[in-house]
């Protein structure tokens, strides 16, 4: 059966909605009291209490793709060559676009990020954009950061430790450049890359007022920086980012491992223009050999393909829910080095955040690769993807409503293998939103249930202008249908009820999911409550739904909310 979806972007005016976001609006007007002397400067672009969505549109012109046009670009000039003589088989328009993913699996195309500030019940209040090329004002002396259309990892949004800053990550590149995601960066070049290009990835910081500053870093080359946390708390002014390296063969160069992961990064002052980034500095590695029982160790840096990240308690978290390698779960970084001696744990009551990059052997890293400091969080799956049969755990955004109760969203599996992609995306019993809970006599984490009611995994929906019917190159269905969920962010309110919002993943015909327009789902949840029957009573909303050549990737709530608040 088919949804139809609502007017573009516009939020559901049934009364179930607005319930569903009740505890959101709660814990605004409750603030309001508090935020009286901080709310009275009213030309801020950002306003507490309000969410912030990252979206990027595509530029959707013919002419971004010539039909022949060999790929990657220069390609001809490395040693990882090009994907075949006859060229590119579609050309620029949207969405078969991305068809030419199957022809190169290194297909991308840049395009512009715009920042969405919304009222908690989906309401548009304004939307700023990031500065890019495609604006007259912009030169490419002047700073720009674009996303990678369908790198549908890319874009998390996160608060920084004072809540004063919101950050996320992208690539110093024009809009509608060919394959940067994948391209190399200018100080780590791998030549084994068959992207024969050379971009700066950066952290973009953004405050209240709707100012910019980037940090260009040579980490990721090969790949995609995905998420950026600012720590600027008790004298500490970096970034932490997750994301992953390499696009090459093996075995990767030293910046590549380096590069990867999860980093440290200092914010640099100057321009995009005059900023020199050094080597990668890496603040935390994992290898499955930490495990009990696990000898083989996978190839190296493989195993720090981070998606997801947060900070919580003094602790840094990550999750990775992709590759054939590793081990699809959620991370901490330990900082005392005691905490898993099995390779899972718990941060240390003791521990501290990481103020300084990952200490290694020059002189080891292409055979042994990183030294490794980061656990398996305990009672969250331990065994390495290619001892499973089926993996299951596809876990990306992680939200800690306390020190007992953490939500994961897990987008599922992205299965396109045939013609029962539907039937299959609903069949998935934990991709939603997982509620875990801490069991203090175990000293582990276990999995209360995962929400899925409302959010219709594997029912397709109609986006206006989108093409209908079978993808001649897939021989599947265009229209997308959710598979799961991707980033996140919640509030617990005085009563012990608990919302969250999610960005949605999907299934599709489409050369590249990725590119599928998605949606902003909403749910309320009780705090306390660890029954599954009585979870399934909850039901996901829709409040923002991106149109024909849009994509929704982040969610976080403005510059500002906590500090009203009263939290610092």
């Amino acid at each position: 059966m088919m949804e139809k979806a609502s007017q573009r972007r516009q939020p559901g005016r049934t009364l179930a909605r607005v319930l569903a976001l009740l505890a959101v609006g709660v814990f605004v007007g409750g603030m309001a009291a508090n935020a009286q002397d901080f709310d009275r400067d009213w030309d801020q672009h950002f306003r507490p209490g309000n969410l912030v969505v990252s979206r990027s549109v595509y530029d959707n012109k013919a002419s971004n793709v010539q039909v022949g046009t060999v790929l990657p670009p220069n390609c001809a000039s490395t040693q990882g060559g090009c994907s075949a003589s006859t060229g590119a088989p579609y050309n620029g328009l949207y969405p078969y676009v991305w068809n030419n993913d199957v022809y190169d699996g290194s297909f991308g195309i840049t395009s512009k990020i715009l920042l969405d500030q919304i009222t908690p019940y989906g309401w548009l209040i304004n939307t700023l954009e990031v500065p890019n090329s495609s604006q007259r004002s912009n030169t490419s002396a002047r700073d720009q950061l674009v996303t990678s259309f369908s790198s549908k990892s890319e874009l998390a949004l996160n608060l920084s430790t004072d809540g004063r800053y919101l950050t996320f990550m992208g690539y110093v590149a024009p809009v509608d450049a060919l394959d940067v995601s994948n391209s190399n960066t200018p100080g780590e070049i791998d030549t084994t890359n068959p992207v024969g290009v050379n971009y700066y990835r950066a952290v973009a910081q953004v405050d209240r007022e709707g100012k910019f500053h980037f940090t260009e870093t040579n980490a990721y080359s090969g790949n995609n920086g995905r998420a950026a946390i600012l720590n600027n708390i008790s004298g500490g002014d970096f970034f932490y980012t997750a994301g992953n390296a390499g696009n090459g063969g093996n075995p990767q160069p030293a910046g590549i491992l380096l590069g990867a992961g999860a980093q440290i990064i200092d914010p640099l002052e100057e321009l995009e223009s005059v900023q020199a980034p050094a080597e990668p500095t890496p603040v935390s590695s994992f290898s499955i050999t930490e495990l009990t029982g696990v000898t083989k160790a996978d190839k190296l840096g493989k195993d720090d393909n981070f998606r997801g990240m947060t900070i919580f308690n003094n602790a840094l978290y990550y999750s990775k829910g992709s590759g054939s390698n590793g081990v699809n779960t959620v991370y901490f970084v330990d900082t005392t080095g005691t905490a898993c001696p099995t390779g899972a744990g718990l941060p240390s009551a003791s521990a501290v955040l990481p103020s300084s990059p990952l200490a290694y052997n020059p002189s080891t890293l292409l055979t042994k690769g990183l030294p490794n400091n980061m656990c398996v969080l305990a009672g969250f799956p331990s065994v390495p993807n290619k001892n499973l049969t089926t993996v299951t755990s596809f876990p990306f955004g992680i939200w800690f409503a306390n020190a007992s109760m953490v939500y994961v969203a897990d987008e599922g599996d992205g299965y396109t293998g045939g013609t029962d992609l539907y039937t299959h995306a609903a069949a998935q019993t934990t991709a939603g939103l997982q509620k875990w809970v801490f069991n203090s006599t175990t000293q582990k984490w276990t999995l209360a249930y995962a929400l899925q009611t409302g959010l219709k995994l594997g029912v397709p929906y109609t986006v206006s202008g989108y093409p209908t019917g079978t993808n001649a190159a897939t021989s599947l269905p265009w229209a997308p249908a959710r598979d799961g969920l991707r980033n996140l962010t919640g509030r617990v309110d005085e009563w012990g009820k608990v919302t969250i919002l999610a960005v949605t993943s999907t299934v599709s015909g489409n050369g590249d999911t990725g590119a599928d327009p998605n949606r902003l789902v909403a749910i309320e949840d009780l705090l306390s409550n660890t029954d599954a029957t009585v979870a399934a009573q909850e039901e996901f909303h829709t409040i923002r739904e991106a149109g024909f050549g849009e994509v929704l990737r982040g969610v976080s709530f403005t510059p500002g909310t906590e500090l009203a608040r009263g939290r610092w």
